[in-house]
Parts: C-alpha cells; sequence; structure tokens
C-alpha cells in the first residue's frame, strides 16, 4: 500500500466504525475529500475494509479478511529466526468456520485477469483434437509431477523425469521411492483427467482415494492421521486428535463445496489440506492434486507449477501456517495459472 491508504487503515484500526468525514479530518492525510473517499473505494475493492450503514451513517472497518489478504514482505518476515517469529501456533478453527466463508480471496482485477486466462484457454482447446488435447495434458503431468516431486526433496531432473515416465527408464543415483514418487504422481493426474468430474463434490473419501494413489509402495500410513507430527521450519503445530482432524477435513470441504468461484475453490485445497496435514505425509502433494482435479472438473487449465521456486512456494505456505495470510501464496497462484495457459495447450 502506499502511504496514504497506510495511514488510512491504521486509523479505522484504531478507532473501528469511522466515516470518512472522520477519515478526512482526522487520520492525517494532506489531500482532498474526494480522494480520500477514491482511497476508501480501492480499499473496499481488495477487501481490507468494509462499511456499515448507509448515508451519511456509513461507517467504515477493519474486514474480517484483512489479515489474510494484506500483503506481507515474504523476504523481511523471514529475516527473523525460526523462535523470534509471533506466530498462530495452534490450528486456527475460526478461519474455515467463520472467516474463508464470508470473504473474497481474490481482488477484482484479479479476477478479471484469471478469467481473461480462462478465456484464452478455452479457446485455445476448442481449437485441438482430441490427440493434441491428450499431447499438452501429457506435457502438463510429466512438469507437475516432476515439480510437485522436486518440491518434497526429490533430485530427479525435469529430463530424468520424463525419460522416466515416458519410458520407464529410472535414473542412476537415485532412490527407488523417487521414482515411484514420481510415477505415482503421473498415475494420479492420468486418474483425474480420466475422471473430470471426480471432484464435481469434494469429500473426504476423495482426498483420501488421491493420496492413497500418491503414496502406495512407499511405506507412508494411508488413512487420516492419528498422532501427532510436526513441520520443519516452523513452531505451527497442526492438530492432533484424530476427530478433530476429520472435523477439520470435513468443514474443508464443506467449504470448497460452498464456493461458487473455481479459482476460489482451488486455492483453498492448496491451502488448506496442507494447513490441516491431515496424513502422516503427503499432504502438499495431494493438495496440488485435489485442486488440479477442481480446474479440470470445471474445464479449467490446470497448474504445473513448473517455474514456481520450491523455496518461495514453502515460505509461502508456512506463512499461512503461521499468520494464516493467503498473500504470498495467491500471488505464486495467479502466476502459475499464467504460465499453464501460455505454455501449454
Amino acid at each position: 500500500m502506499n502511504r496514504n491508504e497506510q495511514k488510512i487503515i491504521d486509523f479505522v484500526k484504531k478507532r473501528n466504525g469511522v466515516s470518512s468525514k472522520e477519515i478526512f479530518e482526522n487520520a492525517g492525510l494532506d489531500v482532498s475529500y474526494a480522494t480520500i473517499k477514491r482511497i476508501i473505494s480501492d480499499l473496499q475493492s481488495v477487501n481490507y475494509i468494509q462499511s456499515t450503514g448507509k448515508g451519511r451513517a456509513t461507517k467504515y472497518h477493519i474486514s474480517p479478511g484483512f489479515k489474510i489478504l494484506f500483503p506481507i514482505n515474504i523476504e523481511e518476515y523471514y529475516q527473523k529466526e525460526i523462535d523470534e517469529r509471533t506466530i498462530k501456533q495452534s490450528f486456527n478453527f475460526n478461519l474455515i468456520n467463520s472467516i474463508l466463508p464470508n470473504i473474497q480471496l481474490f481482488t477484482e482485477d484479479e479476477l478479471t485477469k484469471l478469467n481473461e486466462l480462462q478465456n484464452i484457454f478455452s479457446k485455445n482447446i476448442s481449437q485441438l483434437s482430441e490427440t493434441e488435447y491428450r499431447k499438452e495434458i501429457e506435457r502438463l503431468a510429466i512438469d507437475l509431477s516432476w515439480k510437485s516431486s522436486q518440491i518434497e526433496g526429490n533430485t530427479y531432473s525435469l529430463l530424468e523425469t520424463e525419460k522416466l515416465l515416458m519410458e520407464k527408464q529410472t535414473a542412476s543415483g537415485k532412490t527407488k521411492d523417487e521414482a515411484i514418487m514420481l510415477l505415482n504422481h503421473k498415475e494420479v493426474i492420468d486418474f483425474v483427467v480420466e475422471n473430470p468430474d471426480f471432484l464435481h463434490s469434494v469429500s473426504v473419501a476423495k482426498i483420501e482415494d488421491i493420496h492413497k494413489i500418491l503414496t502406495k509402495e512407499l511405506s507412508i500410513e494411508q488413512n487420516l492421521r492419528k498422532r501427532r507430527i510436526g513441520i520443519s521450519g516452523t513452531n505451527y503445530k497442526p492438530l492432533d486428535n484424530e476427530f478433530q482432524i476429520k472435523e477439520a477435513l470435513n468443514e474443508t470441504c464443506d467449504l470448497i463445496n460452498s464456493k461458487e468461484n473455481v479459482f476460489e475453490k482451488a486455492l483453498l485445497a492448496l491451502l488448506l489440506i496442507s494447513y490441516i496435514q491431515p496424513f502422516v505425509d503427503g499432504n502438499k502433494r495431494t493438495a496440488r492434486i485435489v485442486s488440479n482435479a477442481i480446474l479440470l472438473n470445471d474445464k479449467y487449465c490446470p497448474l504445473s507449477f513448473r517455474t514456481v521456486d520450491s523455496i518461495d512456494y514453502k515460505k509461502a505456505m508456512l506463512l499461512f501456517y503461521e499468520q494464516n495470510n493467503i498473500a504470498g501464496f495467491k500471488q505464486i497462484f495467479v502466476e502459475q495459472f499464467e504460465f499453464a495457459v501460455n505454455t501449454y495447450f
């Protein structure tokens, strides 16, 4: 935000429930009243503030979604070491129950951009034959399998991944589990492509089905987690009660299904499945596939995440764990959607 926007936000925070006239007279801005009104309108458009009342009785408040949506400088945030950061250490049930159901995750400008890109994608695939479309899906599947595995520490290169998935040729010096991880990714992607309506309605059972394919033959416990786990790089502690884990995942499914906007559905799946950590391992992998299955269900362009830096991805996700802030991860989502539309199909 610029200096004037920050001053208005700070003033509204201190005097929650103020009129535009009060902001003009007391917020310390050297601008006209018309400019104040315009800035207030801009802050409303990005869901930082909201209004109550009408006409002269209109009052402005900080939006419930402000802390979730407000951009945080990630590089500055991580200048503090793990034990120096003030974070939300426990799982926030209000996030799923009260906050996320009542806010728009994308600004109007972001939605305009995403919808324009989706229109380009729809036009492009309408001109492809079934064979050509399958070829592009295959290309994206290889890239997604590679990047999704790399984020989890897999050391296969993209070229080695292509040889493995297309020719079943393993790379020298790599472990068997690394090859299995990649092959499982390709299998589950093929499954959701062949069954595009599989996640027409998201459910715990369907998320478990995807996790089972992703983790088979990897010595990873399947089914929902029944014990405590820790996450490296953060002091955030996921739920450790199996009944609460299932409850949180059920409520996440309900939240995703209640949203009309496909981009919001896909973003929520990416964030919340990772946040809940319903499985002992394979959570972020599962989240990426579920998110893409949601996109494919509505004939939206899937994401390969090919150009995202693995460290940037993890930092943005940890920021959501620690502050429940989606700004960094939302930027990754928009950038990767744009990349996918411009690169495939």
